[in-house]
């Protein structure tokens, strides 16, 4: 039997009344001991959302078992869909990057300092520019160069260091590829992507010095779960700064890159620490 100092239970069902009152009645019955709790009720899927961080009400641990029992009984009577994860264990992630490094730097000196608790299992790029970086972190480095004759082929593979790395997260810190619908769907609700926010209105290459030339008071970064539609996934958090006519085309590039370095490492967080539910095409967020 599996026993934990703390857990995280994520959940949602519809929301009817006496939900709040049924789990947490259970967790108390289960010896359970409330240390966190947020909630929402959202009116147009008319569903709720819950996380609630729990610990034991006694000096011994956790009984996982006893708890996934008796959740499981509320579960089947709310019709509720819910997981329990420990909340000292840090999240498995894999991060791919090509060749500009700074959100994959980023992440890195985050967790090397221990401000974000996750554990980057490997680095994959279509690039060999990152490698020496990320063999410095000690981590491995798997090269995929992609193009159009092999790139079923490798999303193959990517995937396959995924799987093989068990993370249950992917992190696209600038990866300059467009995932297949295929690979989207595989990696649904656990593939994190970061872009600027100047989609759609600046296509193309060279984003910020289309911004720059048509005079933009406000730049800034978004930070979302990945699918088939391309930059329309979920968002998780974004971030804008404001700039002015007298910052140039690299000004602009080097307040973006700030923006999106700090947005993207919000989302990780959140995701990682299971603050992040999936409602439709938008998330519900417990910060």
């Amino acid at each position: 039997m599996s026993e934990f100092n703390h857990l995280i239970l994520t959940f949602s069902c519809p929301d009817v009344a006496g939900v709040q009152a049924a789990i947490t009645t259970c967790l108390f019955e289960a010896g359970a001991f409330i240390e966190e709790a947020a909630s929402f009720g959202d009116s147009e899927s008319e569903r709720f959302f819950g996380r609630i961080v729990i610990r034991s009400n006694t000096d011994a641990p956790l009984q996982e078992r006893t708890l996934r029992t008796a959740l499981g009984a509320v579960a089947g009577r709310l019709n509720m869909e819910w997981a329990l994860n420990e909340a000292e264990r840090r999240c498995p992630i894999v991060i791919a990057v090509s060749q500009q490094g700074h959100c994959l730097n980023d992440l890195l000196h985050r967790v090397s300092t221990g401000s974000l608790s996750v554990d980057v299992r490997a680095v994959v790029s279509n690039h060999e520019d990152m490698r020496r970086l990320v063999e410095w972190h000690g981590l491995p480095f798997h090269y995929l160069p992609v193009m159009p004759e092999n790139k079923a082929e490798q999303e193959r593979a990517f995937l396959g260091i995924v799987d093989a790395a068990g993370a249950e997260l992917v992190v696209l810190a600038r990866y300059m590829q467009i995932l297949s619908p295929e690979m989207a769907a595989r990696l649904a609700g656990r593939c994190i992507n970061i872009h600027h926010s100047f989609l759609p209105s600046f296509k193309g290459a060279r984003p910020y010095r289309q911004a720059h030339m048509r005079g933009v008071k406000i730049i800034g970064a978004t930070a979302h779960y990945v699918t088939a539609d391309l930059d329309e996934g979920p968002i998780i958090e974004q971030g804008v700064e404001r700039v002015d006519h007298s910052m140039s085309t690299e000004d602009f590039i080097e307040v973006g890159r700030d923006i999106e370095c700090s947005v993207l490492a919000r989302a990780v967080k959140w995701h990682a620490e299971r603050r992040v539910l999936i409602s439709g095409r938008r998330t519900i967020v417990f910060r």
